[in-house]
């Protein structure tokens, strides 16, 4: 199992300078909102997945006034050590070093630490648009799957430049059938390989979020997943060539895997319209829980645990089923964000498990 040994920050959203070392089992990371506690959490995610989970920019994490941020961490695989450091400089490139060696591909670290968080605002995966339920299903992928991670890189890549070349085409007011068909031939393989995988993982995937969603919810009502995608289509090839005065029009490809969208059900409606705040929060919370099941079968270890300021966000029942689960051991390392301290040494206080309380 791996497990994040320590971290260094420099510069790094409120941080200009943090050094700590944590247990191997559970830490706890308390203090008052605004404190950074989510913060250190985003530190942690960034050396397992290269990325913020809250920030679309890198240069977004960068200290105000600082010229650049440096996130340096240990990971201990059972007797190695492993050292994983990710800096960014403002108008520079982000670098991500492994054991003090540089990627040539950034992608290549992806799945290397497994990682799941669970987060106030995942109930955003209901509200919001199929964009994010995707993106929340390929990082998923991309963490048990190289062969999907890199297919995806290379669909988006074509994408954008189909997209611009449609773009082209609008503002010259010309279109040159032959060109765009080169963009065509590759970007339909590709496409029907992501399906594919993403068809399949769901026919795993689901029945496992069922099991957590009924334990979670003491069994009250049945909940279902739909992966749609219009590759389903038999004559798909057909549509997506028909569309092509649809695209020149709107300068961006309608139709494709990137249109895909997961439907989330309950007792055979929509979720978004007809689920309770506490329904949709135990529908998200499995699937955060089904996450780390697969992708621990996947990677033979139990992925890092992080979860931010999730007390405060559900009722007692569920609290007492997540507590039930943490002192079965279900779970590896893992980081707990609180902004009452009390409450955190009161639910784990008796508990037999190794804990660090850090104090922001």
């Amino acid at each position: 199992m791996n497990v994040s040994s320590k971290i260094n920050l420099l510069n790094f959203k409120n941080y200009e300078e943090l050094s700590l070392q944590f247990s191997a089992q559970l830490n706890c990371i308390v203090g008052p909102n605004g404190s950074g506690k989510t913060n250190l959490l985003d530190a942690i995610h960034y050396l397992c997945l290269t990325k913020s989970a809250f920030n679309a920019q890198d240069t977004q994490s960068i200290r105000h006034g600082s010229e650049f941020f440096l996130i340096d961490g240990t990971f201990q695989e059972e007797d190695k050590k492993h050292q994983i450091t990710i800096s960014m400089k403002v108008g520079g490139r982000k670098v991500v070093m492994y054991d003090k060696k540089a990627y040539e591909r950034i992608s290549e670290h992806i799945g290397r630490f497994p990682v799941v968080l669970i987060a106030p605002d995942d109930t955003d995966l209901v509200r919001d648009s199929g964009e994010i339920r995707r993106k929340f299903f390929d990082g998923m992928l991309s963490q048990i799957d190289h062969e999907y991670l890199d297919n995806l890189i290379q669909y988006n890549t074509i994408l954008k430049q189909r997209n611009s070349l449609l773009k082209q085409f609008y503002e010259r007011n010309y279109f040159d059938k032959e060109l765009l068909e080169t963009y065509n031939v590759l970007l339909l393989p590709l496409g029907y390989a992501l399906h594919q995988r993403r068809k399949t993982f769901m026919e795993g995937f689901a029945p496992v979020f069922r099991q957590h969603y009924q334990y979670l919810s003491e069994s009250r009502e049945e909940v279902d997943l739909i992966y749609e995608s219009e590759l389903f289509e038999e004559n798909f090839e057909y549509e997506f060539s028909y569309a092509t005065r649809r695209d020149l029009q709107l300068q961006r490809t309608t139709k494709g895997v990137h249109k895909d969208d997961y439907v989330f059900e309950i007792d055979r409606y929509a979720l978004r319209k007809f689920g309770s705040q506490g329904q949709q929060k135990s529908f998200v919370i499995a699937l955060k829980l089904a996450q780390f099941d697969v992708i621990r079968q996947a990677k033979g270890q139990k992925p890092l645990l992080l979860l931010d300021d999730i007390f405060d966000k559900l009722d007692d029942m569920r609290i007492s089923k997540l507590l039930e689960m943490i002192s079965k051991d279900t779970f590896g390392q893992l980081f707990i964000t609180d902004a009452r301290p009390e409450r955190t040494k009161q639910l784990f206080g008796q508990s037999s498990i190794e804990m660090a309380i850090f104090q922001m």
